[in-house]
């Protein structure tokens, strides 16, 4: 008698664990179906690499600049016939 329960039970359990969200979601899983568009998460990534080259860009710039500023202004300090052309 107590297998009989034990299936009664747990065929009820599983049956209404199949119809929850959580049973929907993990054949949703297994079907290959997703909540979110991969492509959406994706195109975020994307755009926010861009971002950071945009940035890294801007800042290879700065430093040419600022390179070149050092270089000239050691170029004007050093005396004359010193040998230093920057």
């Amino acid at each position: 008698m107590d297998l009989d329960v034990l299936i009664v039970f747990g065929t009820m359990l599983l049956g209404g664990l199949a119809f929850s969200p959580i049973g929907r979601a993990v054949a949703d899983r297994l079907r290959g179906k997703a909540d979110h568009e991969p492509n959406e998460e994706l195109e975020e990534l994307r755009d926010q690499v861009a971002a950071l080259r945009a940035q890294v860009a801007e800042l290879a710039e700065r430093q040419d600049f600022t390179e070149r500023l050092l270089a000239q202004v050691k170029k004007e300090k050093a005396l004359p016939g010193s040998g230093v052309d920057g």
